[in-house]
């Protein structure tokens, strides 16, 4: 199966789809020196929320999907370094709206809990198609 969403994402920022399944999607990534936000090294959130939003987005897994909203919860810090596994599954539809909880693992330890309110449009959100 193939991802048709968020084609041109940046894999090194958002992770990398390892698994592509009706209304599931595994993304994996390890963080960068580029993602630490401090002396410690600890990654900025919105990295963590930016993978899980794409995850989410592959497991809807159409070209036109678009966020509405996400209820997100940090519950361990993140490293540099860190090889983080995120799950989405599409756990609900209701015409155009798509329920994905999202979990974000380090090994078996839960880092990141959420659950994403995603909007298949009938086209792309800015109006146009640019392929």
């Amino acid at each position: 199966m193939k991802c048709n969403t968020h084609l041109k994402i940046n894999n090194d920022l958002c992770g990398t789809v390892t698994t592509l399944e009706e209304g599931r999607c595994v993304v994996t990534l390890t963080t960068t020196p580029e993602m630490g936000a401090d002396a410690q090294e600890l990654v900025h959130g919105g990295f963590v929320f930016g993978m899980a939003d794409y995850a989410a987005m592959c497991a809807v897994n159409d070209p036109y999907v678009v966020l509405g909203g996400a209820e997100t919860s940090f519950l361990k810090p993140v490293r540099v370094g860190d090889s983080l596994t995120a799950e989405a599954v599409v756990n609900e539809t209701k015409g155009r709206k798509r329920i994905v909880p999202v979990t974000i693992r380090r090994g078996q330890e839960e880092v990141f809990k959420g659950t994403f309110t995603c909007f298949v449009l009938k086209s792309h959100v800015l109006g146009e198609n640019k392929g």
